[in-house]
């Protein structure tokens, strides 16, 4: 087992602060967020001590009409320079891209004209060769990227160790430990930093964590990981993102203690905000339906549809997914 890295009253320099309010969140309100939302997303992660803010997703708009969605599905570089100027400050811009779903030889240009420092690539584990061309291609761009593998509580080991290996002979600054269907418990999460930690120590790269809180432990999960030495830890405003959500924020930066991160920020973000979006009706966060489908190791869309339903027979519903 690998020694822990550092203490509750201690912090570490290497570590990274991830905002991906935007993006996951915009899974459940098709991203349309108005422009003050967003602006005040901004200058609150600036005044946080936030180190990257993810808007939203590269989405092709050959695949996915802009009709249906909000700008925010398409991260289009003005839009971005619109919130955020010239951004001469500390806090790096992020976007994701989807493996098959990015046009990015088009959409993605010469960082020197783009507002964004950081391409995150989004991929299955059946489709690392496309990942790994994407990477490629956005690093010869100039910009700073990962590889996010997700849906890895489904994934072989033995697959898992070689897409690692694929990462780390890439140009990715950094590879994602993603728990897409918040199946992993802290236990697993541990052994399996371990494992990606060992990889990437190999070829000098990071290690990052996306956490979901379908079993409520999107948190505990994200400190785990970190404590054996991952170090670009993801979190959205009062957990907002697909299904259950993400680890929150507010709780992450009540547990580091580099006095960098200011938590009183992102609870005034949470006064003027969160409690709003909830009371328009959008929806997100832990309930009964993604507990089982956590706990089954199972995509929550099927809880998805669920929640919308305002369903209440849990055990029906725990029959039905036990059997398919």
């Amino acid at each position: 087992m690998a020694p822990k890295k550092g203490n509750l009253l201690t912090y570490r320099k290497d570590i990274s602060v991830v905002d991906a309010t935007i993006r996951d969140g915009g899974l459940c309100n098709n991203f349309y967020f108005d422009d003050e939302f967003i602006r005040d997303l901004y200058h609150t992660n600036l005044e946080a001590g936030l180190d990257y803010m993810e808007f939203g997703y590269k989405a092709s708009k050959d695949l996915f009409d802009p009709e249906e969605f909000g700008k925010w599905k398409f991260c289009d570089d003005q839009d971005i320079y619109d919130i955020v100027g010239d951004n001469d400050t500390d806090l790096k811009i992020a976007v994701m891209a989807d493996v098959g779903r990015t046009n990015f030889k088009r959409d993605i240009v010469e960082r020197s004209n783009s507002p964004v420092d950081l391409v995150r690539v989004a991929t299955y584990i059946n489709t690392m060769p496309a990942a790994i061309e994407m990477i490629e291609h956005c690093a010869k761009m100039g910009y700073e990227t990962t590889c996010n593998i997700m849906a890895i509580s489904k994934a072989r080991k033995e697959d898992l160790q070689a897409a690692l290996d694929m990462v780390g002979e890439s140009p990715a600054n950094a590879v994602y430990l993603v728990d897409s269907y918040g199946a992993l418990y802290p236990e697993e999460v541990s052994a399996m930093s371990e494992m990606y930690l060992e990889h990437m120590d190999k070829y000098g790269k990071k290690v990052g964590i996306h956490a979901h809180n379908n079993q409520m432990l999107a948190f505990a999960n994200t400190i785990e990981a970190c404590s054996v030495g991952v170090s670009m830890l993801d979190a959205t405003m009062n957990g907002m993102g697909r299904g259950a959500g993400n680890c929150m924020l507010e709780q992450l930066l009540g547990f580091l203690k580099n006095p960098r991160y200011q938590l009183p920020p992102v609870l005034r973000f949470l006064e003027k905000h969160m409690d709003k979006l909830r009371e328009e009706g959008v929806q997100w966060g832990y309930n009964t339906a993604y507990l089982l489908t956590g706990r089954l190791n199972m995509h929550p869309r099927s809880a998805i549809s669920f929640t919308k339903e305002n369903r209440q027979d849990y055990a029906r519903f725990y029959l039905d997914l036990d059997q398919e």
